[in-house]
């Protein structure tokens, strides 16, 4: 299993207030998409996403993003290791993701490029 790289998930009230402090701060444009429901802006090693409480609730939990070179390898390494995979893996607007929850109770996403 390959991790590439980590992105820190917010969850903000306005996004069109935010995206700007994060694209500056990150010196890029913030790719923007839908999912489910929430607004979500891609800047940098920065997630943030707005939308419904019920449904950032749910986001809140996920501790962050995580990039890795292929998902089914993911999978069978983290169940490997004692990890329960929440959901997934399913195709994403980013690419394929699962969820996962570590032995710890912490949980993450993993997501890789292949669509």
């Amino acid at each position: 299993m390959e991790i590439l790289g980590a992105t820190l998930r917010i969850c903000v009230d306005d996004l069109e207030t935010a995206v700007p402090f994060y694209e500056r701060l990150a010196g890029g444009t913030a790719l923007r998409f839908e999912r489910g429901g929430v607004s979500v802006a891609a800047v940098g090693c920065f997630l943030l996403m707005s939308g419904p409480p019920a449904e950032l609730e749910v986001l809140r939990k996920v501790a962050a993003t995580i990039a890795v070179k292929d998902v089914d390898e993911t999978q069978a390494v983290l169940t490997e290791l004692g990890a329960h995979i929440v959901a997934g893996p399913i195709a994403s607007p980013a690419g394929r993701n699962l969820i996962a929850m570590h032995p710890d109770g912490m949980v993450y996403e993993y997501v890789d490029r292949r669509v």
